[in-house]
């Protein structure tokens, strides 16, 4: 969600207050409980890291439209090249002002987010259709569910009595108690000790789940922003079974952009770019654009094997900061 706190807190209550801001509503369903998690971006528009980070857990969109500026467009970058097709709008004319919503309405179309719902500003009827979002993706959840396990960790702690605990949004893949896991990029090695999701203890946790993982076998070291919880690569010579980890690691990539319809910047070889996918943050320079655009990275960047998705390509001092999104694939 790009909006504001007020409007946040109408349809979920506030639950951590960091660079990205979360608010959770919880309610029954006929299969279990029903979560809404609202993911909102602090700090823009001088920092984007916050709004890469919330793009990259985020299956919908929510914009509150207060009027139409430089900001709004890039915002609408950022949905877009995200490929964050379902989502509401609100539109809600700072005080004084006017916002024309035929306006606003053909910047979404133009941006690609043709698909997105004008709705008021009332908390209990935007909680109402994004429920309804939720269920129009339940088919993408339930798939994502047998793919290869990727949990982006955003935070991480020791808590007394327990150990070491990382937190993060489940994006593909179940996790179970007891899993071996691997922490990439460090590489380090880990067990699934207990899981919570939303402070009740589960014995796994599934795509679209915002899970606490207690980790036994695991060092400190082998956490940070942006550290990605995946299975380890399975070889059984006897059985005949050969699966490998869930993620590629890439020094240098093939990029396919799709620019954004409202970025004109045309990048070059020299020019650095950012790569902003399953909460890594990536700087890269052109190498060559001849067959195809050739990107050197500086720390190296991790895509999933099967059904990546998409990266978003940033320059920072470029208008709109966002040049769109790319498919990317590995160079050796």
């Amino acid at each position: 969600m790009v909006g504001s706190d007020e409007l946040a807190k109408a349809i979920a209550k506030a639950t951590d207050q960091r660079d990205v801001h979360t608010y959770v509503h919880k309610e029954a369903g006929d299969s279990g409980p029903r979560i809404l998690s609202v993911i909102r971006p602090a700090k823009l528009p001088d920092r984007i890291r916050p709004l890469f980070n919330a793009l990259c857990a985020a299956r919908v969109g929510l914009i509150e439209v207060t009027g139409i500026n430089a900001e709004f467009g890039e915002i609408l970058v950022a949905f877009a090249s995200a490929g964050i097709d379902k989502g509401l709008i609100v539109i809600n004319a700072a005080e004084g002002g006017w916002v024309d919503e035929d306006q606003v309405m053909g910047l979404f179309k133009q941006a690609g987010l043709g698909g997105w719902t004008q709705c008021s500003s009332d908390g209990i009827e935007l909680r109402g259709e994004l429920y309804k979002l939720m269920d129009s993706i339940s088919a993408d959840l339930e798939a994502a569910k047998s793919a290869s396990l990727v949990v982006p960790i955003d935070q991480h702690f020791n808590v007394k009595g327990i150990g070491l605990v990382a937190i993060g949004y489940v994006q593909s893949g179940t996790l179970k108690v007891h899993d071996e896991l691997r922490l990439m990029p460090a590489d380090g090695p880990g067990t699934v000790k207990s899981l919570q999701v939303m402070d009740d203890d589960v014995t796994e946790a599934v795509a679209g789940d915002r899970v606490g993982i207690a980790l036994r076998n695991t060092k400190e070291e082998h956490l940070s922003g942006g550290s990605l919880v995946i299975h380890p690569e399975v070889e059984d010579n006897n059985k005949g079974i050969s699966i490998p980890l869930a993620l590629e690691k890439h020094e240098r990539s093939r990029i396919e952009l799709t620019q954004s319809p409202f970025q004109k910047r045309i990048l070059n070889p020299g020019d650095v770019v950012h790569a902003a996918v399953d909460l890594q943050f990536a700087v890269g320079r052109i190498e060559s654009i001849d067959d195809g655009m050739i990107v050197s990275w500086d720390s190296p960047l991790f895509i999933r094997r099967d059904d990546a998705p998409q990266v978003l390509i940033a320059q920072l001092d470029s208008k709109p900061r966002i040049m769109g999104s790319a498919s990317v694939s590995r160079l050796d």
